[in-house]
C-alpha cells in the first residue's frame, strides 16, 4: 500500500481551544463507525477536534474496545482516520436525507472497506478471542468502514438521527423501542439541555 489517504484534500481537522476535558470520548451513538464521527466535538457550533494527536487516536482504539491494547499511531494514521471520519460522517448525513454519498466520500469508505481488518485468535484455553493485526491501525480503519457500509445498507439506517442540541449536531442511532430519542448522549447533551431549560424558567420565574 502506497498510500494510506484516498484523496488529494486535506482533512478537515477541528482545533478550537478546549480545556483536557473536553477530549473524554463518548460511545453512544451506537455504531463504531458513529463513534468515529463522534470525535469531532460540538459540529453545529465551534467544533472542536479531540483526534489532536496520535496518542489521541490510540487512546480511542483502547477506551472503544476495538483492540486488545492502545496501538502505536504514526501522524500519517491519524490523518488517514480524520479523512475516513468525515467521509463517514458526511455520507451518514446523505443517507439520512436520501441522497447518495459524495464519490470522494464512497471511495474513501470502500478503500478501507477493502483493507485487511483485525483477525481474532482463539486463546489456549478455548474460552476467549484477541484481536491482532500487522498493522492495527490501518485494520481498525478497515474495520469502522465496513461497520459504515453494513450500515449504510440497511434498514438501521432509518434510524439516523442528529443530536437535537443544535451545536452538537453529532449523528447517532435510534434504537429506542418509541423512537423518540432526541439527544446523542442522555449524559452529555440531555444534561445540558435540561440546565438551560431550568435556567429559562428559573429566568420566568
Amino acid at each position: 500500500m502506497k498510500s494510506i489517504t484516498t484523496s488529494s484534500e486535506s482533512p478537515v481537522t477541528f482545533l478550537g481551544a478546549r480545556p483536557a476535558r473536553e477530549k473524554t470520548f463518548g460511545f453512544a451513538t451506537g455504531r463504531p463507525c458513529l463513534w468515529l464521527a463522534a470525535t469531532v466535538g460540538d459540529r453545529g457550533a465551534q467544533a472542536f477536534e479531540r483526534l489532536q494527536s496520535p496518542a489521541d487516536l490510540s487512546r480511542w482504539c483502547g477506551e472503544a474496545k476495538l483492540v486488545e491494547a492502545a496501538p502505536y499511531v504514526t501522524e500519517a494514521e491519524l490523518e488517514a482516520a480524520r479523512v475516513l471520519r468525515e467521509a463517514i460522517y458526511r455520507a451518514a448525513l446523505a443517507r439520512r436525507e436520501g441522497s447518495a454519498p459524495m464519490p470522494a466520500d464512497r471511495e474513501t469508505i470502500n478503500f478501507w472497506a477493502a483493507q485487511p481488518a483485525l483477525i481474532p485468535q482463539l486463546s489456549e484455553d478455548g474460552r476467549t478471542c484477541s484481536r491482532s493485526a500487522p498493522q492495527p491501525i490501518q485494520a481498525v480503519l478497515a474495520l469502522l468502514a465496513r461497520d459504515a457500509v453494513e450500515l449504510f445498507a440497511s434498514p438501521e439506517a432509518e434510524k439516523l438521527k442528529i443530536c437535537a442540541r443544535p451545536a452538537c449536531a453529532s449523528l447517532f442511532l435510534d434504537t429506542s423501542h418509541p423512537q423518540q430519542r432526541r439527544w446523542c448522549s442522555m449524559n452529555t447533551c440531555g444534561n445540558k439541555a435540561k440546565k438551560l431549560a431550568y435556567r429559562g424558567q428559573r429566568a420566568k420565574d
